[in-house]
């Protein structure tokens, strides 16, 4: 069996041994512990999504496989420790839009040449729920061109929480106002809890949330349900309508979450980390725990994965450079 020091002797040969499988090397890994980064504090999305990855990876692998809380900067903190990790698969990340995001933003990176793989090795998908829109009941409106026609009657009145800086819930409101040309107050907040404090207590007017973190408050009336952010009607909430459907066309914006490994890890382990995660997903104990968190195991291939990021990290970051948004805590 091929040790970690091993594993780690391997990574120093030429690119060309990275790019070829090395079946020896997936049989054997992982030969020890594995730490997945959580860049962000325990209890939101990220949390529970990467204990539901790192519980399923260590039941089939026979090996610990623990969870680290690395929270700090909207994720860039985090995501930065991982990048600096030896790439022997050793040292993985769950991480959002938004972590991924800062590292671009902090990086100085443009829409047009932005490459996750110069600094990460993307290895699956896990998740890629659409947020809920939802409003203080003082807010006079019930669907979205409701909301835009209030906004553009009164200019500055409303504002939007988000759970940080360049998260995904900064950007769905960021979005939003750009598309419907309305002006809006972005609050950012330390997690998406307080935020929904705030909004519950009036002192912000709207949120784009988890839904898992404010299905309990619509259905009390404390809260409004305007729309969700995908491009159709989500399978876990059915009798949401979508923004898109309600008064923005073409609105979507999704809060992903997937697993990384740093640049340069070996393509064997990255492809093996990816085919166990999505087999592991896919079983019914884990479906029953990510539809607890709001969301749908959504596995794919590294390349898919690649694609998938570059295409949507690039979109924010030009939304970012027309809107002036600040990304960077």
């Amino acid at each position: 069996m091929i040790s970690r020091r091993g594993l780690l002797a391997s990574g120093a040969f030429a690119g060309a041994a990275a790019l070829t499988p090395r079946p020896a090397w997936a049989q054997a890994y992982p030969a020890g512990n594995v730490r997945l980064v959580v860049p962000f504090p325990p209890g939101g999305a990220t949390d529970v999504l990467g204990r539901v990855v790192a519980h399923n990876l260590q039941e089939l692998w026979k090996q610990t496989v623990v969870p680290e809380y690395k929270p700090g900067a909207s994720g860039l903190l985090g995501t930065r420790q991982v990048i600096a990790s030896p790439p022997d698969g050793y040292t993985l990340l769950l991480a959002s839009t938004g972590a991924i995001l800062s590292v671009a933003a902090a990086g100085g990176a443009e829409a047009a040449t932005y490459q996750v793989t110069r600094e990460l090795a993307p290895i699956s998908l896990v998740a890629a729920p659409a947020y809920i829109l939802v409003v203080n009941p003082a807010v006079p409106v019930k669907n979205a061109a409701e909301l835009i026609a209030y906004a553009k009657t009164n200019p500055g009145k409303l504002s939007f929480g988000s759970s940080g800086a360049g998260t995904a819930t900064h950007l769905s409101g960021s979005l939003f106002a750009h598309m419907a040309g309305v002006e809006l107050l972005h609050v950012p907040y330390r997690g998406t809890g307080p935020a929904v404090n705030d909004l519950l207590g009036g002192q912000i007017s709207m949120l784009f949330a988890p839904p898992q973190v404010v299905a309990q408050h619509i259905a009390a009336g404390k809260l409004r349900m305007i729309g969700t952010t995908g491009t159709e009607r989500s399978a876990l909430f059915p009798d949401y309508p979508t923004i898109a459907a309600t008064g923005l066309p073409d609105f979507q914006s999704l809060g992903w979450f997937g697993l990384f490994a740093p640049a340069k890890t070996p393509a064997a382990i990255v492809s093996k980390v990816s085919a166990d995660v999505g087999r592991t997903l896919k079983q019914p104990d884990s479906v029953k725990r990510l539809a607890a968190a709001g969301a749908e195991p959504a596995p794919n291939s590294p390349a898919e994965f690649t694609a998938f990021v570059n295409k949507d990290i690039a979109k924010w970051l030009d939304l970012a450079k027309r809107a002036n948004i600040k990304l960077v805590p």
